[in-house]
């Protein structure tokens, strides 16, 4: 089972406004501050990284995998209305709900419900 925690570093109705990524940056760089340790957190800040939402996967044989053609269906380990895995850099880092992104209808977004703990605690 994956730990998730609550950070208690804003008031409830401040948390509702901001990201938990936006929530961790703020805890990093308090941290930072109360050490001392960075002198600027900024720069690990605008490290870009690469971020996956993973639907779900399936294993298959190279036969099978041979004989998909338009149209086939290759059905995920995921169910509908399972939360989906969050990636960054190959490590699972939150769960949350696929949704449709209010300004543009035609892409989609994902709602974080959960953030998974350190150590990718909860990768399977």
């Amino acid at each position: 089972m994956a730990q998730s925690f609550d950070y208690e570093s804003a008031p409830a109705s401040a948390e509702a406004e901001t990201s938990p990524l936006e929530r961790l940056a703020e805890i990093a760089q308090r941290t930072a501050e109360e050490t001392g340790k960075f002198a600027n957190i900024d720069a690990i800040l605008r490290i870009p990284v690469t971020m996956q939402v993973v639907l779900g996967s399936a294993t298959i044989p190279v036969a099978n995998l041979m004989k998909l053609g338009r149209g086939a269906v290759v059905p995920l380990d995921h169910r509908v209305g399972e939360p989906v895995d969050v990636v960054v850099n190959g490590r699972i880092v939150a769960r949350g709900e696929v949704v449709v992104v209010e300004e543009d209808n035609s892409r989609f977004g994902v709602s974080l419900t959960e953030i998974v703990g350190p150590l990718g605690q909860g990768d399977t």
